[in-house]
């Protein structure tokens, strides 16, 4: 039946053509509309995600903490933002649906160092945070007395600001299992998910002594022990001028000790500076009297590396450095001149202190090699009991304000190994003189203030 001279019919057969398409495409349109919009939705929550992971660290705990919490949420499919503290604004806060803080305690109840500018431009001022909802998880040691002091402030100034607490505040004690085995908890509820990427420090390994000598014959002070350590399998793991060795003393295997490495890999061993300490009853440390009194040559030390990305030189590896500390401070700083000695970096200047310089002048032949190598373009000295008036690191570098001022505007970065009480306070306070409390903070915010104080 032919019907081309019925248009009618024409027009009902087009028309039902269009009908039948139109059924066949809806569903295909519905779908590519949710899927339009679905990608929509992640781009946005990815440029700007409703959760945050910010971190203030000292030795790295708690940014390491924060990168595994991040990587969480992650596998939930929770794009969050991580960042330090010290990023974050104003605007930061109150744009925020959901923040997780992770904060150490520095010192007694101190910020750290990347985290006081924060703390100094925020958490002195009112800023209405009605919409927020957080997390804090403070790290600190019970051995002070402000017990995570900064982590509590903090705490305590956003909900003051009105905003909302997630669940109640995680403390953490000397890194203990059992407390960030809480937060995991709580964070594993709050994202939905019992999954997680494994949170469980590296394993100890075993290290064996191979060499001890006492660097302070004589000494008013406490004794110094210079310690050369060798991996008990013969493989050498790789580390940076700046990290740090964790050791297990079988005293109390709980508790690791942390002290700064002096050496680089090209030297084939860890080098470590223990100061024996002796507490008021006569007993030794459990850490310092096994190191340096107990455990024999060859004998096993469980050790496992830790980086120190706040100590390392990374960003300032081109840049003269101003290197301050004083006692046992000289071992993260005599990583880095190896370093740069390795580098042929001769930009370096060390102030550093100590009782007398007939006994307690620490590595005086390899200094002195620096300096006419060239290594070392000024090195300062300071022994405090070798005048009649007391004389510390501090009080020479104010003396030298003209030439600190000099090589920061060279671009020179600071770095500093010691004792907090005392000798880091007195250089703060003096550079703060010499510089500016302005100066100082962006010298930090810059990453050109780097302390690794105990």
């Amino acid at each position: 039946m032919i019907w081309t001279n019925d248009p009618t019919r024409w027009m009902m057969v087009a028309g039902m053509s269009v009908g039948y398409a139109l059924v066949c495409l809806a569903p295909y349109l519905r779908v590519r509309r949710k899927r339009l919009a679905a990608a929509r939705a992640r781009a946005e929550a990815a440029a700007s995600p409703g959760w945050i992971v910010s971190y203030a660290s000292q030795t790295g705990n708690a940014e390491e903490l924060a990168q595994q919490t991040a990587a969480t949420l992650k596998l939930a499919g929770i794009p969050a933002r991580l960042c330090e503290l010290s990023e974050l604004g104003a605007a930061d806060l109150q744009g925020a649906e959901r923040i997780l803080f992770l904060v150490s305690t520095y010192g007694e109840g101190d910020a750290p160092d990347a985290a006081a500018g924060f703390a100094g431009r925020l958490m002195t001022t009112a800023l209405p945070l009605p919409q927020l909802h957080y997390a804090v998880l403070a790290l600190g040691d019970s051995a002070y007395t402000h017990f995570c002091g900064f982590g509590r402030a903090l705490d305590q100034w956003l909900q003051a600001q009105g905003a909302q607490s997630l669940f109640p505040r995680v403390e953490v004690n000397r890194s203990a299992d059992e407390a960030i085995g809480l937060w995991r908890q709580q964070l594993s509820h709050l994202a939905g998910t019992s999954d997680a990427p494994d949170w469980s420090a590296p394993a100890f390994e075993e290290w064996r002594l191979r060499e001890r000598v006492r660097l302070n014959a004589g000494s008013a002070g406490a004794p110094i022990y210079h310690l050369e350590l060798e991996p008990a399998n013969g493989a050498l793991p790789a580390w940076q001028s700046g990290d740090l060795v964790q050791v297990a003393a079988p005293a109390d295997p709980s508790r690791a000790r942390e002290y700064s490495i002096a050496s680089i890999p090209a030297d084939g061993r860890v080098h470590l500076l223990v100061r024996l300490h002796t507490h008021e009853d006569g007993r030794h440390g459990a850490a310092s009297g096994w190191l340096t009194q107990q455990a024999s040559l060859g004998e096993v030390v469980p050790l496992r590396l830790r980086q120190h990305r706040r100590f390392r030189l990374e960003g300032n590896a081109e840049r003269p450095l101003i290197l301050i500390g004083n006692g046992s401070g000289i071992a993260g700083l005599r990583g880095h001149l190896k370093a740069r000695a390795l580098a042929g970096q001769g930009r370096n200047w060390l102030l550093f202190g100590e009782r007398n310089a007939a006994h307690d002048y620490h590595y005086r032949a390899e200094l002195d090699g620096w300096q006419r190598e060239g290594v070392l373009d000024k090195l300062d000295m300071v022994f405090s009991r070798d005048q009649g008036e007391r004389r510390y690191v501090q009080d020479r570098l104010g003396e030298q304000a003209e030439a600190v001022r000099a090589w920061i505007a060279q671009g020179a970065a600071i770095y500093i190994c010691g004792s907090l009480e005392g000798m880091a306070a007195g250089v703060d306070r003096t550079l703060r003189h010499v510089l500016g409390d302005d100066g100082v903070e962006q010298l930090a915010a810059a990453g050109r203030y780097r302390r690794d104080v105990y």
